[in-house]
C-alpha cells in the first residue's frame, strides 16, 4: 500500500492507484456457513477488507425490559480487530465503530421480518479483521446473508456499495486512499428486488450532476454485488442438498 498522500488518484489512462477503471468493483470473495456455533454466519473479502458475521436468534432477550410486544429487536455490533488497520487500534470500542454498528442494524432492519418474533432478539456480531475502506458497506453484505443463513425470514437481501469522487472523478467502489484523500464519499444500501434504499449517507461534497451520476453508480454497484450474494446462497444450499440426497440414497442402497 502506498503510505502518506498519493501525488495523484487517478493516472493519466483513468486508471486508479489499484489498477481499476472508474466504475469497477474490487475483487469480491463470499462465503456463507463458515462458523459451526452461530445460528448463520458469512465472510466477505472486497478488496483487502475481510469481515466475518455471526448471527445469532432469535433468541429469549436479556435484559427483559428490553423486549418488544410486536417484534424482534435488532442489535448490530461492529467491531475493528486491534491488527486490522497499519497502526494498532485500541480494543476499546470507538465512536465510529457505534456509528456504524447503528448505521449497519438501521440499513438491515427494513429486511427482516421481525414481527414473526416477538419478545426476542436477533443479534448480530461484525468483526472486521483487516480494513480498507468501504468496511460499512461490505458489512451490510455478509450480514444480509449471515441472516438468510440463520433461517430469519427476510422481504430481500440488503446489498449495498459506496461511490464517490476522487482525482476528479466519481468512482465505484472506494479504497482506504480514496476514502481518505478524495473530494466524496457515498454508501448506499439497497432491496434491489423492491428496490427500496435502505443507507443513503454522504461524506464531502458533489454538485448536483455528480450526486446523481454517484448515486447511479453506486445503485448499479448494489445490484452487481446482489447478484453475487445470490450466487453464494445457490453455492451454500445447493451443496447442502446434494449431500443430503447423497446420504438419503446411500442409506437406501445399503
Amino acid at each position: 500500500m502506498i503510505k502518506g498522500y498519493p501525488e495523484r488518484l487517478i493516472d493519466e489512462n483513468g486508471l486508479r492507484l489499484d489498477g481499476r477503471r472508474p466504475d469497477e468493483l474490487r475483487p469480491i470473495k463470499l462465503e456463507i456457513g463458515v462458523l459451526g456455533n452461530a445460528d448463520g454466519s458469512a465472510y466477505i473479502e472486497q478488496g483487502k477488507n475481510k469481515i466475518l458475521v455471526g448471527v445469532y436468534g432469535p433468541r429469549e432477550i436479556h435484559p427483559k425490559h428490553a423486549e418488544l410486544p410486536n417484534r424482534a429487536v435488532l442489535r448490530c455490533r461492529y467491531r475493528m480487530a486491534p491488527f486490522s488497520t497499519e497502526e494498532r487500534k485500541n480494543p476499546a470500542p470507538s465512536r465510529r465503530e457505534i456509528e456504524i454498528s447503528k448505521v449497519i442494524r438501521e440499513a438491515l432492519e427494513p429486511a427482516v421480518m421481525s414481527e414473526y418474533y416477538p419478545r426476542t432478539v436477533i443479534d448480530i456480531f461484525i468483526e472486521a479483521l483487516q480494513c480498507d475502506g468501504g468496511t460499512r458497506c461490505a458489512g451490510i453484505v455478509a450480514a444480509s446473508l449471515a441472516l438468510a443463513d440463520a433461517g430469519i425470514p427476510m422481504r430481500d437481501l440488503v446489498s449495498s456499495c459506496s461511490a464517490g469522487k476522487a482525482g476528479g472523478e466519481i468512482i465505484l467502489d472506494l479504497f482506504d486512499l480514496e476514502d481518505k484523500y478524495g473530494d466524496a464519499d457515498m454508501p448506499v444500501a439497497l432491496m434491489v428486488n423492491l428496490n427500496m434504499i435502505t443507507l443513503l449517507q454522504m461524506d464531502g461534497k458533489l454538485n448536483p450532476m455528480e450526486f446523481e451520476k454517484a448515486f447511479t453508480m453506486a445503485m448499479e454497484g448494489c445490484r452487481k454485488i446482489r447478484g453475487l450474494q445470490v450466487e453464494a446462497l445457490k453455492k451454500r444450499y445447493q451443496g447442502i442438498v446434494e449431500r443430503e440426497g447423497t446420504s438419503e440414497f446411500d442409506e437406501e442402497g445399503t
